[in-house]
């Protein structure tokens, strides 16, 4: 298990095999969340970043969609 030591002004350093794990980077912005006593580091990613995350079969096309009149019989 990994450990880090909060610093005298209140800073953590995330260990250099987790940063490699997962791509961390200076300057990257996190989300913090508290779940009871836990804190949560959640990485803050770019619009450019989640650019591809849906394929193209998640898109739906909209014609297919049922409209008011379809609902109403």
């Amino acid at each position: 298990m990994l450990q880090a030591k909060l610093s005298s002004k209140f800073q953590l350093s995330i260990p250099k095999a987790l940063r490699d794990d997962l791509n961390i980077e200076a300057g990257q912005r996190f989300a913090l969340l508290a779940r009871g006593r836990i804190i949560e580091l959640i990485p803050v990613r770019s619009i450019k970043d989640a650019k591809g995350m849906l394929s193209s079969s998640d898109y739906k096309d909209p014609s297919e969609y049922r409209d008011r009149k379809e609902r109403d019989l």
